[in-house]
């Protein structure tokens, strides 16, 4: 039983490694600037 929570927690801590991973590289990866959105909604403009 011990030996199943011990491979748990470290699947629990991958995943979160990838997820954090993957989050702060597509932060990384969004040009610099402003962005420009027209939708249904509107115009809104957002400064990177």
């Amino acid at each position: 039983m011990k030996q199943n929570q011990l491979y748990l927690i470290i699947g629990a801590l991958i995943v979160a490694v990838v997820v954090l991973g993957i989050y702060v590289w597509r932060e990384e990866s969004k040009p610099d600037g402003i962005e420009l959105k027209i939708d249904d909604s509107g115009i809104s403009i957002e400064q990177n």
